[in-house]
């Protein structure tokens, strides 16, 4: 069992990161990045993705996440996405602990037998602890759950000279997914030399979706035409090595 969640914070202008202590009642306390990747111990996956009214996320955003498990993970038993809707809490901001509050409440899907599940919380509100121009977009949190500010998202895609919806929501997800399956020396062990230590758990490679920058104001301005980024080579080598495809 781990003892703290690994907290990845995609952010505008500031790239933060952090630790949040995990609780013993939390869901999938036992879970580690080999049990998404491989079908071990666990042979099919369903992702709980709950929103608040206004933060549904985009079908093609859904699309691109089941595309991007069924490249990356085995699951011979499939994967499959379930989605449904919450009652706002009515906050404007949202906190670690808030959103931690929301899933215990709320999250209907829990790891039995040979399911594994994940859960994704879209909210109608920023993040508590933005700082001046920074802006967090998602982060991850515990070992299998992903926030997504999808007003904050709202806020910067779909207008003249923005990225598309679309195009940030997925990038945003697959980033703070790619956490969740254990990178960037996150869970899963690197095979070569490509983590940027400089800037926690990211890879050195500017293309790769795992890069630091991604976490700052570029991200807008490269995913402007819908150009979502991908894993590069360091990175699918670690998820193959740790269990994945």
């Amino acid at each position: 069992m781990r003892n703290f969640l690994t907290c990845s914070f995609l952010t505008l202008l500031v790239a933060a990161t952090g630790c949040h202590k995990e609780s013993a009642s939390f869901p999938n306390t036992n879970i580690v990045p080999n049990d998404f990747l491989s079908d071990k111990k666990y042979d099919k996956l369903i992702v709980e993705i709950q929103y608040v009214s206004g933060t549904a996320p985009a079908a093609a955003t859904l699309d691109n996440l089941q595309i991007f498990l069924q490249q990356r993970l085995n699951k011979a038993s499939g994967i499959s996405i379930i989605q449904n809707s919450i009652p706002s809490t009515g906050k404007s901001e949202y906190s670690v602990n808030d959103v931690e509050n929301i899933e215990k409440a709320s999250r209907t899907q829990t790891t039995s037998d040979k399911t594994l599940t994940a859960y994704f919380l879209f909210v109608d509100g920023d993040y508590a602890s933005n700082s001046g121009n920074s802006k967090v977009l998602g982060f991850a949190y515990g070992s299998s759950s992903v926030t997504i500010l999808e007003k904050t998202i709202k806020g910067l895609s779909g207008g003249i000279g923005q990225p598309s919806v679309t195009a940030l929501e997925t990038t945003v997800l697959l980033h703070e997914f790619g956490h969740i399956l254990g990178l960037v020396s996150n869970g899963t062990p690197i095979t070569s030399d490509h983590q940027d230590v400089a800037h926690g758990k990211h890879c050195n490679d500017q293309n790769c979706l795992m890069y630091y920058s991604v976490e700052t104001s570029d991200v807008v301005a490269n995913i402007v035409g819908g150009s979502i980024p991908a894993l590069d080579t360091s990175c699918l080598n670690d998820l193959k090595t740790n269990g994945g495809k």
